[in-house]
């Protein structure tokens, strides 16, 4: 199977080098200096992702969002204007899962497949082989990519038809967020009450709030180190796509509603670039105590 990957960020370039271990591979992104980066290890650049798809039966997508994924699919010299029919294209972007949908028909027409696969441990989770990859596909459609996948990781969860990868990770990653937000606010209020950091981090690693904010962020916090490579903008826009799904499914969301609005504040204080970790300035700032690493 001749393979492509499409989106070479932080997360689409550690999944792209797993794939490149076991075979060489066609990679596009928008700067040619990213690919370039991968030429060692395997990466064929691709002029575009038309040229791409041509030379590919399974092209994996990785983006900011549904709105790129749909470009990068049907606008001009898209992946839909080079594929041909029976090729299947796996977009692992944090997708809304009605986009996804709509774009799988869309596609359907021309005899190309479109499964979500989504993925969740961030980018050193996927240089490690141990991230979760979700996957929205008919079961014949999963058959076929499952070994592929299997070069990134063996955590791999076939959620049923199309859509259900990224309704899967929406539900992972307003869970996080949310975790992650109830963890600061307690955190703040604990120090300013006599605890100190390295107290609660290896408290709460141990006991029966431990979650991913307290085994890794908290202690990495310790270290002075506040850097995640995942800002503010990206996670808004995964609670968002989550209350959203629950709107559009009259499944009342109170709570991660809230959590939607209070990660909105930090964009507006911080801005969307800075990284998602840059939340615990808004907790800081109203208890008016200081805890976090400034870097």
């Amino acid at each position: 199977m001749q393979l492509g990957y499409v989106g070479l960020g932080n997360m689409g370039a550690a999944l792209a080098r797993r794939l490149l271990r076991k075979d060489k591979m066609r990679v596009y992104d928008l700067r040619p200096e990213t690919m370039a980066r991968l030429a060692d290890q395997g990466g064929i650049a691709s002029q575009n992702p038309k040229a791409l798809a041509a030379q590919s039966d399974l092209v994996m997508t990785c983006l900011p969002t549904s709105k790129e994924v749909q470009q990068v699919i049907f606008g001009s010299d898209g992946l839909a204007s080079g594929l041909k029919k029976g090729a299947v294209i796996a977009d692992m972007t944090t997708g809304d899962p009605n986009a996804t949908r709509e774009m799988a028909k869309e596609l359907a027409k021309s005899g190309i497949t479109l499964i979500d696969a989504p993925v969740s441990g961030g980018p050193h989770g996927a240089d490690a082989g141990t991230i979760a990859i979700m996957v929205g596909a008919p079961a014949d459609v999963y058959a076929r990519v499952q070994p592929v996948f299997e070069a990134i990781s063996p955590n791999i969860f076939h959620c049923g038809d199309v859509g259900t990868g990224h309704t899967m990770k929406l539900v992972n990653n307003v869970v996080a967020a949310s975790v992650r937000m109830a963890t600061f606010e307690a955190v703040t209020m604990g120090i300013k009450n006599g605890l100190t950091l390295e107290t609660c981090a290896r408290v709460l690693a141990k006991g029966s709030a431990r979650s991913y904010t307290t085994e890794i962020t908290l202690p990495k916090f310790v270290k002075g180190e506040l850097k995640t490579n995942f800002t503010l903008g990206l996670m808004h826009k995964d609670v968002r796509l989550a209350t959203e799904l629950g709107v559009a499914s009259a499944s009342p969301m109170p709570v991660c509603n809230l959590v939607r609005e209070i990660f909105q504040i930090a964009v507006n204080d911080q801005g969307a670039d800075a990284d998602v970790n840059t939340l615990i300035r808004l907790h800081e700032r109203q208890s008016k105590v200081e805890f976090a690493p400034k870097g």
